[in-house]
């Protein structure tokens, strides 16, 4: 009956309306700072936490590890094994996820206000004394196994992975956080304790809140259950080299259509000219059929079902990056497509018509992110990460609203190279070869 409790609040609070939103800064009495929004009209709180660091904290030899042991944290820990902690989650109504990324690993939890405290505890134990049992292990480790097997054989898996490989090499950025099937073969239960010791660390530690919790509420929860975990974890790993120039790349595979993705250097997040570059990457490659590929690529000439292109600006590397998938004998037309309108951009920058299409769209869209309680803790961790002041909530559509049309042109020019775009094309395409 609690389990069907929680999902009725989560269901009315993501059927909430976009309202302003009220962040507070909280410093716990032992000193670990959150962002907080309360919302007591439903007797629900979601908590997002984030450890910089993730994956790419693995060794190169035990690539996988970071990923194996965030799967395994609600696979037993203190006194419960996997069973017994299911069952006293369930009985607790609570939702906790657990997940790792190049940058982050991710913590959420979903509990109703009646049982937080035992819902804290239960998760307390999961963070700070996990018991890595060999048979939850070899379970979790058949499943990668297996993701890493399916992935081997996925044109889009094979693409997105070779352009990694291409462009970073042997920083972690150039590997597949799943690992390989040898790496993940060697994983062994020290390896994941290591691991949980390298991330899951105070100095590294970012928090969210959203719900029916006050600030000494939250500051109190901080503590008891963030306290105990070590304070310091393991150097984070140097800046990835961008090791990529202009050309294509072809990988042998037997399918009718090829799959391409492409992409050179981006921009940091922080950097002044990044809302410029966001909107012209909504107008070249962004969500819609309005975008100019979409326009070029499938609606003009029939090239694709699908384009897009987007700014991947990592905490080591970033990146500008598309992909579309097209018939082999018209995938090198394609890229020809690509590749022209990108120069044109480079050059001539967007129409105004673009530009205020674009801002309406990205204005006007902004405030659905905010539609429940987890959604919106989500965003603020985000927002801590990139290191956005609270303000930002309330700003952002204005940086959005002005950038002008000279500030795309010159952020075009200096960030568009199509003579540096390099295409990675998994498929026979007709036209093309490895030595192009």
């Amino acid at each position: 009956m609690m389990r069907f409790v929680l999902a009725a609040c989560l269901a009315l609070v993501a059927a909430l309306p976009a309202r302003a939103v009220d962040i507070r800064e909280v410093t716990s009495p032992g000193g670990i700072k959150a962002w907080l929004v309360e919302e007591h009209s439903i007797p629900f709180t979601a908590l997002e936490l984030r450890f910089k660091g993730g994956t790419s904290l693995d060794r190169s030899d035990r690539r996988g590890a970071t990923l194996l042991m965030m799967a395994l944290l609600e696979e037993g820990s203190g006194e419960l094994d996997s069973q017994g902690f299911a069952e006293a989650r369930d009985a607790l109504a609570a939702e906790f996820s657990f997940d790792a990324s190049d940058d982050t690993v991710s913590v959420s939890a979903r509990m109703l206000t009646e049982n937080r405290d035992e819902s804290v505890a239960l998760l307390k134990t999961a963070l700070t004394d996990p018991r890595f049992d060999e048979d939850a292990v070899e379970r979790v480790r058949a499943q990668v196994v297996s993701i890493i097997q399916s992935d081997a054989t996925d044109p889009n898996t094979i693409a997105g992975r070779s352009f990694d490989e291409q462009a970073f090499g042997e920083h972690p950025y150039g590997s597949s956080r799943n690992g390989t099937l040898d790496s993940m073969a060697a994983i062994t239960r020290d390896d994941l304790f290591d691991a949980h010791k390298a991330v899951l660390t105070r100095d590294r530690v970012y928090v969210s809140a959203v719900g029916d919790i006050t600030e000494a509420e939250l500051g109190a929860l901080l503590d008891t259950l963030l306290g105990d975990l070590p304070e310091t974890g393991a150097a984070m790993p140097p800046a990835a080299e961008y090791n990529l120039s202009g050309g294509v790349s072809v990988i042998d595979y037997a399918s009718p259509q090829s799959v391409v993705v492409f992409g050179h250097e981006g921009i940091k997040r922080d950097d002044p000219d990044f809302f410029a570059a966001y909107i012209l990457n909504q107008i070249l490659g962004g969500a819609g059929f309005g975008a100019r590929l979409m326009e070029e690529v499938r609606e003009k000439r029939g090239l694709t079902y699908g384009i897009n292109t987007y700014l991947v600006p990592m905490d080591l590397a970033e990146t500008w990056q598309g992909g579309f998938a097209s018939a082999n004998e018209k995938v090198a037309e394609a890229i020809e497509v690509v590749k022209a309108e990108w120069a044109k951009a480079a050059v001539e920058g967007v129409t105004a018509e673009e530009l205020e299409a674009a801002k309406t769209y990205l204005t006007g869209s902004y405030p659905l992110r905010f539609d429940g309680n987890g959604r919106i803790a989500d965003i603020l961790v985000g927002m801590q990460l990139e290191g956005l002041p609270t303000s930002y909530v309330n700003d952002r559509n204005a940086y959005i609203e002005a950038v002008t049309l000279d500030d795309i042109k010159r952020v075009a020019a200096r960030l568009m190279k199509p003579e540096d775009l390099r295409f990675v094309v998994v498929g026979r395409p007709v036209g093309l070869s490895a030595a192009d």
